[in-house]
């Protein structure tokens, strides 16, 4: 796969589009917030993959960590982006209120809602420590795929993951003292920060 890949086999490309397109996308969800956001995060992931397949080494297993990677890098970029919007738009005048009549979609509402719970926890981590978190955990990378994915040594991905886990759990117990969330929404980030984590491959 990865010399097919290197050498720009269309099939073979199409094959880890079909395998990892998934995977992708709900990194670029974690580390986002934003449905629309993420799938722009998946499709430049892949348009950035086939521009640089050269740099693919032949040597080697999965290329997950290494879409992870470009992920990673394309979801910062896409936050950094929402974030230069949202000022612009802080600073035009607000429009008129238009009712919605559409129709209250529950199961997609309670699901954003949990999704900004966590993103408001995530958001109290630094960028490199939400990364690590969100490729150990949630990807479930190991130690040395997420280093691969990053470009760093696996021990500070260990003490990044750390000190994530710390202040998650910080964060869960301070929930009824200081809430940044909804009450009960913590349950979730208290989860994230037990959840368990792939070793490194022996």
């Amino acid at each position: 796969m990865r010399r097919l890949v290197r050498d720009g086999d269309r099939a073979a490309f199409a094959q880890l589009y079909e395998q990892f397109a998934r995977a992708v996308y709900n990194h670029g969800l974690r580390l986002t917030g934003d449905w629309s956001m993420a799938e722009e995060v998946m499709s430049e992931t892949f348009l950035s993959a086939w521009r640089n397949r050269g740099r693919v080494h032949e040597d080697g297993g999965s290329l997950l960590p290494w879409l992870l990677g470009i992920a990673t890098h394309k979801a910062d970029n896409a936050r950094r982006g929402a974030r230069r919007r949202q000022l612009f738009l802080a600073r035009q005048p607000r429009p008129a209120e238009v009712e919605d009549f559409a129709p209250v979609a529950v199961s997609r509402i309670d699901d954003a809602r949990k999704l900004r719970a966590v993103q408001a926890a995530l958001g109290r981590l630094r960028r490199q420590e939400r990364e690590v978190l969100a490729l150990c955990v949630w990807s479930g990378l190991d130690y040395q795929e997420t280093a691969e994915a990053l470009g760093i040594a696996v021990g500070t991905v260990r003490s990044r993951l750390s000190r994530a886990r710390r202040k998650l759990a910080l964060l869960a117990a301070e929930a009824d003292l200081e809430p940044p969330f909804a009450r009960g929404e913590m349950t979730g980030v208290a989860a994230i920060a037990a959840l368990p984590v792939r070793k490194e491959l022996t």
